[in-house]
């Protein structure tokens, strides 16, 4: 990708050069990356946001997403897949802090579809029922308390996996960054490619009860790059590098934090993360590969393999291909794939800004605390079939606090709202705490089997929440991306082994923990957060990584309405779909 100057900003066009993904910049530049956690696009700001954003904020801005099949190729496999306006990844959607976004989705496929983006929900059978073919439905929301990079994405079944795209919110009009001014920003959004449909992969793991088939490759920018033979979201953490460089992180899921140097980035399902790069200060002949590849501690089938993007520095003139094959080729070392002690030690080092302006508001008290096993296990095979799962009598689930969450066939917040009998459709006695203690990361127990259930947990408006999430051993300890609808959790604390209630506490950060959407469990450990329920609704906290939401790794909070108007729950918008 060659770069040339548009006014202030960088406007960038694509390159492909022997199937290479090539970023090619100025020397002596400092531009930040957003690193999306499912392939990327690169962008320049279009001119209606910076010139309606230039005189007033606050202004509402529409976007069309029509969802309709479209010819893709990649690793010389040609499929028809789901798309966001024909493209792949989806368009990228720009606002600034304070804006409202108009998003209507029209369903011109087969598939029912939802889209989970910023602050208003989507999550199937939760917030709504799905779009249906033929129809649409039109997200308005307001960015409210978040600036820097998000991403939306279908949030129905696996089809996520090409259907997603950036959301990059500016600061407001007259405000600047709590750093330097990047000369460039580029949004990378990393994913994952089947060459098959992922929606056949899904369904056939689900009926085996066994493990789905891995990615063929994953994807930068929805390209596989250089090191795939003919040239995915993604399911596993990845470790990020480039050669000879070192990124400083500034941002997280929408929130700033304190800037820290790092040459490797760690970046799970689900989640976002800003990086500044400053570039050298002269001309190098040489090729910087960018570098990912999975961070992964669990039993079973993935995919191993790394993925490579290139970034070139410029010269007068372009060059040509067989320049590029005389560089030199630098390669950035990333660390083992089960480089626990790497990855909770990159974790430990967000901070929240905690500055006057972007203060950390983190509750010092509690008023209702939760304990959340999180892990695998086991439902029983039905009967007269075979199953894949740990055993030939058993499919693979998904649990916290030993309950796999079975979605109901009508939307919660539908029938929250209407006050009616919840009439089978849900029940409010999810377990506060695990059904029976045992030595969560040491010697699992025999019995691996979960109950299924629509259990939520139902809670007043404005309580101050504390929730420990402690990894299990049962089949295999494994590192477990969770991410919380409708709320930003604070990171007060994180270990390894069984969390200590009576030790622990003591270790918490309440003055400038990190506040993320999406937090990564650490394999074999606990973390803990807190969050004050002041948005009321039903909202799910779920395992970023697909195929553990799709085992049931999931469960829902309701939050009841306050006592003054702007604490209760709008009534729904008259085209929302009917299931």
């Amino acid at each position: 990708m060659r770069c040339e100057h548009s006014e202030s900003w960088i406007q960038i066009r694509n390159t492909l050069l022997q199937n290479k993904m090539t970023n090619v910049i100025p020397s002596s530049a400092a531009f930040s990356v957003a690193t999306l956690f499912v392939s990327s696009i690169l962008w320049t700001i279009p001119n209606d946001v910076l010139s309606a954003s230039s005189n007033y904020g606050g202004v509402t801005r529409h976007y069309q997403f029509d969802i309709r099949l479209q010819s893709i190729t990649r690793l010389c496999h040609t499929k028809n897949m789901l798309t966001v306006n024909g493209k792949f990844p989806g368009p990228r959607v720009i606002a600034r802090e304070g804006d409202r976004l108009v998003v209507k989705v029209v369903n011109h496929v087969p598939n029912n579809i939802t889209i989970h983006c910023g602050w208003s929900d989507g999550p199937s059978y939760i917030t709504q029922c799905p779009v249906q073919s033929g129809q649409s439905y039109v997200y308005n929301f307001s960015l409210v308390g978040q600036r820097g990079t998000l991403f939306w994405h279908a949030h129905h079944s696996w089809l996520r996996a090409t259907l997603y795209g950036p959301l990059i919110i500016l600061p407001r009009t007259n405000e600047s960054y709590p750093f330097a001014k990047p000369y460039k920003e580029i949004p990378i959004l990393f994913g994952e490619w089947w060459n098959v449909d992922p929606e056949a992969v899904i369904a056939q793991a689900l009926h085996t009860g066994g493990g789905p088939n891995a990615s063929d490759a994953y994807t930068i920018n929805g390209l596989p790059g250089p090191l795939y033979n003919c040239s995915s979201n993604v399911n596993n953490e990845l470790f990020f590098s480039i050669a000879n460089h070192t990124m400083t992180v500034v941002e997280a899921d929408a929130a700033y934090v304190k800037p820290f140097n790092s040459k490797i980035i760690v970046i799970s399902p689900g989640q976002t993360t800003n990086v500044a790069l400053k570039t050298k200060p002269k001309f190098i002949n040489a090729t910087f590969f960018m570098l990912a590849r999975p961070f992964f501690t669990a039993k079973g089938t993935f995919n191993s393999s790394t993925l490579a993007g290139i970034l070139e520095y410029e010269i007068d003139t372009p060059p040509s291909e067989s320049d590029l094959k005389n560089h030199t080729l630098l390669k950035p070392t990333l660390p083992s794939i089960n480089d626990t002690s790497f990855v909770a030690s990159f974790s430990s080092k967000f901070r929240s800004l905690n500055s006057a302006k972007y203060p950390a508001n983190v509750p010092r008290k509690v008023d209702r605390s939760f304990f959340f096993t999180i892990g695998l296990g086991s439902i029983p095979c039905p009967r007269n079939q075979t199953c894949e799962g740990p055993n030939k009598r058993t499919k693979f689930a998904a649990s916290m606090n030993n309950i796999s969450f079975n979605l109901p066939s009508v939307a919660i917040l539908e029938q929250h709202f209407s006050g009616k009998d919840k009439g089978g459709v849900y029940t409010t006695d999810f377990p506060v705490v695990p059904p029976r203690p045992f030595n969560y990361t040491g010697t699992p127990p025999n019995n691996s089997m979960v109950k299924s259930g629509t259990k939520v947990v139902v809670i007043p408006y404005n309580t101050r929440v504390q929730v420990v999430l402690q990894d299990t051993s049962i089949l295999g300890a494994e590192s477990h991306p969770l991410h919380l609808h409708g709320f930003n959790m604070l990171v007060v604390g994180q270990g390894f082994g069984n969390y200590d209630p009576v030790e622990d506490p003591g270790k918490f950060n309440l003055v400038d923990p990190v506040e993320r959407n999406t937090i990564g469990v650490p394999s074999g450990g606990w973390v803990a957060i807190r969050f004050v329920a002041d948005n009321p609704g039903v909202w799910l906290m779920h395992c970023h990584i697909d195929l553990h939401l799709s085992w049931g790794l999931r469960m829902a909070w309701i939050v009841n309405n306050g006592k003054l108007s702007h604490q209760k729950l709008l009534p729904p918008p008259s085209d929302l779909p009917k299931c």
